[in-house]
């Protein structure tokens, strides 16, 4: 069995388009014609772009290998042109190409992906879904609405959900880490404040900053949200500054959480070693694949620290991060794009089931999913903007500061995204 053939779907969810402006899909196929499907969660160049880098990854590095051979086609990658560091491209590129490998090896052996990875752990898989307007919200005025949010809060709760994520302390900026302007500060507090009042003791805060302050402005911050007990205080400071998240940690009494922008172990094993977090969120459609996250998961147990495999994207990184947090026994939670997601179910035939909070490990061979390749191309992405953007406006400490949760509007955002 040999991997053969690539094809590359670049797809754009339908408004409001939660998981990111689109999503990147690979089908790799074997010369037994066996076909696997992976994502990459990649947005640092353009969808052409990135699928150049797809097509070149899998030529260069996979074509015409075994797919049992993740390991050396890793080494490959990760060691291309002298490099032997991460690569956020590279990476996402493989990370994609990856994931199918194990999508056609437990087709191969009909066992789901789980199994190959040591087996079930986690029978009942908890997660969490990022705070999104509910029906007859106003769309604009929800980011920077305290009641608004904690009414969505609670109506997750009423589903089952027993952690909710938000992050009202915007805005994203290009310019690296900066101090919250006072009125950031307010309203992180006033979200924290009337999110408990809605949820009580029944439902985890989880609170995200997408690395936008500087260490002390991350102190500043997270010290006036330690009443509220948050589970977590997400990516406090910018990714590029690794060391600088073990003196977030040490100076505020909320566990600290990062990883969706990290890519292979080598970073997180950095944020390991300082003492800068516990809990470690990787995008599987960037961190190297699911075999590099069992390694990352192998790590973190070391440490006493948890995995909680983050989200902004299509269906099929969320399989891939069932079936690692399936098969580890460090699990913190997963992220969910709300239940599942309409347009994410509906691309994988509603082949994972959402129960009440909790998700079923999938039965089926592979991923255990039925990708809708149909669907995927009736969805094609057209344009020319990134899956997710930051604003050039600086923080704005005089006027305050407005930003957009979830995929950003059509029109240059104040402020954008939400990861």
């Amino acid at each position: 069995m040999r991997l053969d053939g690539l094809e590359i779907f670049v797809v754009a969810p339908p408004p409001p388009g939660w998981g990111g402006r689109y999503w990147i899909f690979v089908k790799l196929t074997t010369d037994d014609g066996i076909a696997g499907y992976g994502e990459c969660y990649a947005s640092t160049v353009g969808p052409p772009a990135m699928k150049a880098i797809i097509e070149d990854v899998f030529t260069r590095h996979m074509a015409g290998e075994s797919p049992e051979n993740i390991e050396m086609m890793f080494r490959r990658a990760y060691s291309a042109g002298f490099t032997q560091r991460p690569d956020l491209s590279v990476m996402g590129a493989f990370s994609g190409l990856e994931m199918a490998c194990w999508d056609i090896l437990g087709k191969a052996r009909n066992r789901p992906v789980w199994a190959l990875l040591g087996g079930l752990v986690n029978r009942r898989i908890r997660s969490y879904t990022y705070l999104y307007p509910l029906p007859g919200q106003d769309m604009d005025r929800f980011w920077v609405d305290p009641d608004m949010a904690a009414e969505a809060a609670a109506a997750r709760m009423a589903e089952g959900f027993t952690a909710v994520k938000f992050d009202p302390a915007g805005p994203y900026t290009v310019h690296g880490g900066h101090q919250p302007a006072m009125s950031d500060i307010s309203r992180s507090v006033a979200f924290c404040h009337a999110i408990r009042e809605a949820v009580g003791d029944r439902v985890d805060l989880l609170f995200g900053t997408h690395g936008q302050f500087t260490t002390a402005g991350a102190i500043r911050l997270g010290r006036e949200l330690e009443p509220f007990n948050p589970l977590w205080f997400e990516e406090p400071v910018p990714p590029d500054n690794l060391l600088e998240f073990a003196e977030v940690a040490r100076q505020v009494r909320i566990p600290v959480a990062t990883g969706e922008r990290l890519t292979t172990k080598a970073e997180f094993a950095t944020v390991l070693r300082t003492g800068g977090a516990r809990i470690l969120q990787p995008a599987l459609g960037r961190v190297g694949g699911i075999w590099e996250a069992k390694k990352i998961a192998a790590i973190a147990e070391v440490f006493n620290a948890e995995m909680a495999p983050h989200l902004y994207a299509g269906p099929v990184e969320w399989a891939a991060n069932v079936h690692l947090a399936a098969s580890i026994p460090n699990l913190c939670m997963v992220e969910t794009i709300e239940r599942g997601g309409d347009f994410h179910l509906a691309l994988i035939g509603h082949s994972i089931e959402w129960d009440r909070g909790f998700i079923a490990p999938p039965e089926g061979p592979g991923l255990g999913i039925d990708f809708d390749e149909d669907l995927a191309r009736r969805h094609p992405w057209k344009g020319d903007r990134l899956h997710l953007e930051m604003q050039e406006e600086p923080c704005n400490y005089a006027e305050g500061n407005r930003f957009a949760g979830g995929a950003p509007p059509a029109v240059p955002p104040v402020a954008s995204g939400k990861g």
